[in-house]
Order: C-alpha cells, then sequence, then structure tokens
C-alpha cells in the first residue's frame, strides 16, 4: 500500500510493522529501532545477512540542531559532535558506540550503531510523529539496486511490507557517508551523499578502513547490483569493453562522452555530466536497463572528487563477484 499518510506510518511502526519512507539519499525500510521484532523483520524482508548491521535514523533537535543521542549512542568524541553539529540534517551516518536504546538485532550484535538525521521533509515528519528511532537499510532485496522512488519499492517488496510513504524522487540518489568515531579518530567506511572534501574541512583527513573497522552497510564487495553484469571501466576503457562484451550491451556514461565515440555497438543511456545529478539518477538508470533486457552494462567511472567517489564506489561494487550458489 503506497501513500502520504504520516500518521498511518508512525502507527504501524508504534505498533511493529514496517513502513518503506523517503529520505534525500534512497527509500529505506523501516522498523522500529529498539524492537528487536521489528529488526528481525527487516533482515527477514530484505533477505539480509543478520551481522550486516542497520542504521538508525532520528529526527532533528530543537531549531534543526542535532538530536540528543542519550540512550541511543555513547561515548561520542568532540570531532563526532562538531561534524554533526554541520551536516546533520543530511547524507552523514557516524559510528559510535551502541547505546541501551538500541535493539542488539538492530547493530547486527556489534557494539556500535550507525546514527544519521536525513534531510527530506517526509522522513523528519515521520520520525517526529514516531517519536523514537527508526532503523532503515535501503528498501530493497539485499545487494540489488536501491530505490529512489516509491515505485522502485513497490516493484521490489510489494505487500511485504505495511505500507510505503510517498515523497517523490530522492534528491541526492545514493546513499549515505559512513565515518566511524567507535575508536577515536575519523575513519572513511562508506563514501556517499556527503563529499569527502566537505567532511575534512571539519574534522581532518579520513583514515581508511582496516581490519579492526566495524561493520558498515554497504562495503560488501558486491553490493548495489542489477541483473545485467556490470562492468565497470575508466572512460577511455569503453570501447574495448564494448567490443569484448557480449549480448545485449549498454554503455551508461556521462551525456558529454558519447560526443568521444561513433557509432559505438551499444545502447547509449546518458546520464547528467554534473557529478550531483549523475548520482542522482545512477540507480534509476541501472533499473531501467534491466527493464530493457539489457545483458550488459559497461559503465565509466567517473573522476573521485565530490560525489563521483561514492558513484564510483557503487558502480564497482555493483560489478563485484557475486555469489554464484
Amino acid at each position: 500500500m503506497k501513500g502520504t499518510d504520516v500518521a498511518k506510518a508512525a502507527s504501524i511502526l508504534a505498533r511493529g510493522g514496517l513502513v518503506a519512507f523517503p529520505t534525500e539519499t534512497v527509500y529505506g525500510l523501516g522498523g522500529d529501532a529498539a524492537s528487536e521484532a521489528a529488526a528481525a523483520k527487516i533482515f527477514a524482508v530484505k533477505g539480509r545477512p543478520r551481522a550486516h548491521p542497520l542504521i538508525v535514523h532520528l529526527a532533528p533537535g530543537d531549531h534543526g540542531r542535532p538530536p540528543r543521542l542519550d540512550g541511543w549512542a555513547r561515548e561520542i568524541p568532540e570531532l563526532a559532535k562538531r561534524l554533526v553539529a554541520v551536516a546533520w540534517p543530511g547524507p552523514l551516518t557516524v559510528i559510535l558506540k551502541r547505546g541501551p536504546r538500541v535493539a542488539l538485532a538492530t547493530t547486527g550484535g556489534a557494539d556500535t550503531v550507525g546514527v544519521r538525521v536525513p534531510s527530506h521533509p517526509l522522513a523528519q515528519e515521520l520520525l517526529r510523529a514516531f517519536g523514537s528511532g527508526v532503523a532503515a537499510p535501503s528498501a530493497n532485496r539485499f545487494g540489488g539496486v536501491s530505490p529512489t522512488t516509491a515505485e522502485h519499492v513497490v516493484h521490489d517488496l510489494g505487500s511485504e511490507i505495511d505500507y510505503v510513504l510517498d515523497g517523490g524522487a530522492c534528491s541526492v540518489g545514493v546513499e549515505s557517508t559512513i565515518v566511524d568515531f567507535s575508536r577515536g579518530m575519523p575513519v572513511l567506511l562508506r563514501p556517499g551523499g556527503m563529499a569527502r572534501s566537505a567532511i575534512e574541512a571539519i574534522v581532518g583527513p579520513l583514515a581508511l578502513a582496516d581490519a579492526g573497522a566495524p561493520a558498515a552497510p554497504g562495503t560488501l564487495a558486491s553490493h548495489y547490483a542489477p541483473r545485467a553484469v556490470v562492468i565497470a571501466v575508466d572512460l577511455q576503457d569503453v570501447p574495448s569493453a564494448v567490443a569484448a562484451a557480449r549480448g545485449t550491451v549498454a554503455v551508461l556514461a556521462p551525456e558529454s562522452a558519447f560526443l568521444l565515440w561513433v557509432d559505438l555497438p551499444a545502447l547509449a543511456y546518458r546520464l547528467p555530466d554534473d557529478l550531483d545529478g549523475m548520482a542522482r539518477n545512477l540507480y534509476a538508470a541501472l533499473r531501467d536497463l534491466d527493464a530493457q533486457g539489457v545483458d550488459v552494462v559497461i559503465a565509466a567511472l567517473p573522476p573521485a572528487i565530490g560525489l563521483g567517489e561514492a558513484v564510483g564506489d557503487r558502480l564497482r561494487r555493483a560489478a563485484g563477484p557475486r555469489d554464484k550458489s
């Protein structure tokens, strides 16, 4: 069932149900973050491994300030406080030590929790009406292409969830950036909707994830993958990748790039040239190509600056090795 009734959506969450809702990044599959049973439902509907943690979404505090994290997280470093004061509401998730209000199932059994405050007005309205934290991964099957419209959610999950709160198309289009503060220093776990440069301007250089980093959403080698095979290559390597591909082939690239290629024997799928537009349209493009029955997508990697870093990350994971079992 799809609609715009926030009160109904909040009531469903309050009685342990699942609601898909819009954020500025992608649509989330939401349940009560304090409920073991609700978290278990999310994992079951997505087909998500239980050890792969969920992000807790909170409403902004008064006058748009960051919310109090009492009970949701503990041991919050000063650098983390400084960052969220600027970045929230927005496409940033911080990993902190888990507080007692968070269901253990929500964190995949870990002693850390990812927390963020979305900027989408309908998400904020829902979170305020519910009055508590909402655990939400993307509202699609685990490992697949994330949804950026309510129609995508209905297509993927249909009647398996109780309500889809329709807030239109997502404005950012790729998931939040994830920064780990659970071990003190800031570590980039996933590039996303807030650019690395904007974060580093506030907290200094971000370290790279190491073997001791906590588990975080969207960091598996294969993720965000359509049915079609994705081959991610640098722009200059697109023609040779097309020549080597078999079946129905499409090229996913910025519009201006197609001026470089004459008579390329592939379907041309043009993304906007600007990085923001590229990110906003990426997942819808991958879904469209699946709907057209394409076998292989040759995806041109953008420069790793701004949102280009997140787009490149998603394309590389979409091209990652898939479980053949």
